[in-house]
């Protein structure tokens, strides 16, 4: 029997290496991701989700509209040294 919740990404849990993507990522975002995810898929499993967010951070960049994962970080670091 498979199962199937509608959550939105600002809600779900992730873990293990996506959270450490996540915690560089703004709500505005996460739905933003969300909104691309759900133009290319049509389902996703919690796994298939959390597997995005740990091993996909150059494209999760890419489309936030950075040249790569370490550049959103950056961003991220010059906020807080400010």
């Amino acid at each position: 029997m498979i199962f199937y919740k509608e959550e939105s990404l600002t809600s779900f849990e992730f873990w293990s290496g996506a959270k450490d993507t996540v915690k560089y990522l703004t709500h505005d975002e996460l739905d933003t991701i969300e909104s691309i995810l759900e133009d290319n898929e049509t389902e996703m499993s919690e796994t298939n989700i959390n597997d995005f967010f740990w091993f996909e951070e150059d494209t999760i960049a890419e489309w936030l509209g950075y040249e790569n994962f370490e550049e959103l970080t950056k961003r991220e670091e010059d906020i807080i040294e400010e």
